[in-house]
């Protein structure tokens, strides 16, 4: 009786609590498609409209904030980033897991202290480095500094090195190369490592805010989430059209999260580990 009495209590907590954090979102959503006039006065709306939305498709460009541009420049780095963070993490986890080569270990330990410190700390030196390369206000700029990644590189190799090598030496013995090994052996037999990596780098790039409002200040080549700050400050009055850009720009996420939970739960129990 006891241990069913902690049992509904502890269901009973998580469900309150899983309402607390559900319930911002409700409320951004509910208020996207309510009337301007009754976004702060009423939780539920008399009536629903897509005007605020239409808004955004239909009026904002006006405005110089095309918020479709930046949604599809979103995707587009995001999508970019993810993949090269994918290719150049394989390719120097191969390299840490399965090759001996000098000063290996040093380069293991290197990685890992990197990742102690914040990425914050190398803004500016960063931002000195794109603006002696002319790169500002492009979207090179937003891609070549995150192309690497020491914690993609660290997950990966932790599962490379799970893999066994008699997969690599009856390649080898076929006459396959390394490029070959990493493409069609190593990836394929850790799509776990690979999809955890690929969620993770998707969603950081998709909601950084920071870097690309340091970097871009041309509204068509801004992401989403920095054209609607931007849109917020200048046009703070248009409350509609910002709740509306605010749902766009988290819907992606909570799709994300929704297929590749699985994924997701296993990153955060691995990175915990």
């Amino acid at each position: 009786m006891k241990s069913k009495i902690n049992s509904f209590i502890i269901h009973f907590v998580m469900i309150f609590l899983a309402l607390v954090w559900v319930y911002p979102y409700f409320w951004l959503f509910i208020s996207s498609v309510k009337p301007s006039d009754q976004i702060y006065n009423n939780f539920i709306p008399t009536k629903f409209t897509l005007e605020h939305y239409q808004f955004i498709f239909n009026s904002a460009d006006k405005m110089d904030r095309p918020f479709i541009r930046a949604f599809f420049n979103s995707i587009f780095v995001s999508f970019t980033v993810t993949f090269l963070v994918v290719i150049t993490s394989a390719l120097v986890s191969y390299a840490l897991a399965k090759l001996e080569f000098k000063g290996r270990k040093k380069i293991i330990d290197f990685i890992i202290f990197q990742m102690v410190f914040p990425a914050f700390m190398f803004t500016i030196p960063m931002y000195i480095l794109i603006r002696n390369l002319n790169l500002v206000d492009t979207y090179t700029a937003l891609i070549v500094p995150s192309m690497i990644s020491g914690w993609g590189i660290f997950m990966m190799q932790q599962s490379f090195k799970t893999t066994p090598n008699d997969f690599i030496e009856a390649a080898k013995l076929d006459g396959a190369g390394d490029l070959w090994i990493i493409f069609r052996i190593m990836l394929p037999l850790n799509k776990s490592a690979v999809s955890i990596v690929s969620l993770f780098t998707f969603i950081g790039i998709w909601d950084n805010f920071m870097w690309p409002l340091i970097v871009i200040r041309n509204y068509n080549k801004m992401p989403l989430s920095v054209l609607l700050a931007s849109f917020n400050t200048q046009y703070g009055a248009y409350v509609g059209p910002i709740l509306a850009g605010s749902v766009i720009q988290t819907l992606p996420m909570l799709i994300i999260f929704i297929a590749f939970r699985k994924y997701y739960l296993e990153g955060i129990s691995i990175t915990l580990k």
